[in-house]
């Protein structure tokens, strides 16, 4: 593409946003050259890919890495797993979407409130208690996880730490940023989940009981609606993507507030407030940078010719910062009249059917996280990590000095 270097250092990718500007001014739907691989940046092409289902398969057949010299690549692998909900197109997405919406109505999820309330004001008093925190690994890390894994799922005898290990390394394993040999080095420690998540399945099995996403696989293996291995794989992929989303939300709306303390003081004055700037975080840093789709047929999308079996980026990050449909896109703006076009939980059929519990669970921990504290500012003496992904955009660490009251 005329000005911009044919290769990229993918990870170059965990700060994006210039590369995602000139892509969409200058070829808005790209092909990576030497790769089976299109990136897709603005608004229009994105959404249109995502209404055309039957173009754009949800199946996943690529994996993204990094080669020795650090530039992106692209590995066709096939299914990972079985072809299930997340990764399915319709009919059978439809069908599989039934089984477990149920346990994820929003009716459900309101339910849940005073529960997340309570977890939050349990880790906020662990961490408060001192004038510096790490509020990733004290806040962000644990609480969607407990809430996903615990309530949601209805997974047992937890290991709450555990399922966070095997949770993130199998972000690392899909976030791009690993050679091949990285890559085989992790898959036995990713492993353990299966397994794990097999066992839960087989024990829900032999011990049924109702009201949550682990009783719906088990009654859909009864029922014959999934075979065993496609709930399990369900389960897992409902567990990871789950929690990582709503990790990644709570992390990046608690840097963005810490960084303007303006606005901070604008929310603790005007909570009802709360729920507005979290659609803008949303557009602002999408959690999930982008998501994968594979070519079923010869395809055009944009004026380009897609070739069947290709890999097609469809770069939320790049689309919610469309200057075309979003104005000052590189600024917080709460209260933007139209946040409610933004990419940041998908769109279409395969939109996240978590989001309901991931705004709920962001607006109770930033309402109390205000509440309980006079200001909170970046910690200079710490510095924010991110996750080792492109995908994923996710605090690994995020240091701040905090003045409780």
């Amino acid at each position: 593409m005329p000005g911009i270097d044919e290769r990229i250092v993918a990870v170059d990718l965990l700060h994006p946003y210039p590369l995602f500007t000139r892509l969409r001014r200058e070829a808005p739907v790209w092909h990576l050259p030497g790769e089976p691989a299109f990136f897709v940046s603005n608004w229009e092409f994105v959404a249109e890919a995502t209404s055309r289902v039957h173009d754009f398969s949800n199946h996943f057949r690529y994996t993204l890495f990094s080669h020795d010299d650090g530039t992106l690549g692209f590995l066709e692998t096939g299914p990972t797993g079985p072809d299930v909900f997340a990764g399915e197109d319709p009919p059978a997405h439809t069908a599989q979407r039934k089984i477990f919406f149920s346990e994820l109505v929003r009716t459900k999820i309101d339910a849940l409130e005073p529960y997340v309330l309570t977890l939050t004001d349990e880790l906020l008093d662990g961490l408060l208690i001192q004038d510096t925190c790490d509020a990733a690994t004290g806040l962000a890390h644990p609480l969607p996880m407990q809430v996903v894994a615990e309530r949601v799922i209805g997974f047992r005898d937890l290991d709450l730490a555990q399922i966070r290990r095997w949770t993130f390394a199998g972000s690392r394993l899909v976030g791009g940023l690993l050679t091949l040999d990285q890559m085989a080095s992790l898959r036995d420690e990713v492993g353990g989940m299966a397994a794990w998540t097999d066992a839960q399945l087989n024990s829900a099995l032999e011990s049924p009981t109702e009201g949550d996403v682990l009783s719906a696989a088990a009654t859909a293996v009864r029922n014959g609606s999934l075979t065993h291995d496609e709930a399990a794989f369900t389960l897992m992929v409902l567990l990871g993507a789950g929690a990582e989303t709503t990790t990644s939300l709570i992390g990046i709306a608690i840097a963005l507030l810490a960084e303007r303390p303006v606005l901070q003081a604008e929310l603790r004055a005007e909570p009802a407030k709360v729920a507005t700037f979290i659609e803008e975080v949303l557009r602002f840093e999408s959690p999930f940078r982008y998501h994968p789709r594979t070519t079923a047929r010869l395809v055009e999308l944009g004026g380009i010719k897609i070739p069947e079996g290709a890999l097609v980026m469809l770069l939320w990050g790049a689309a919610n910062r469309d200057e075309a449909v979003f104005e000052r896109p590189d600024e917080i703006v709460v209260g933007r009249r139209n946040v409610h076009l933004h990419f940041g939980f998908g769109r279409g059929i395969h939109h996240c059917v978590g989001a309901p519990l991931a705004r709920l669970e962001a607006r109770v921990v930033l309402t109390r996280l205000l509440e309980r504290t006079r200001s909170f500012s970046l910690d200079s003496d710490g510095k924010q990590r991110w996750a080792e992904s492109i995908w994923i955009h996710r605090h690994e660490h995020l240091p701040l000095k905090v003045e409780a009251r």
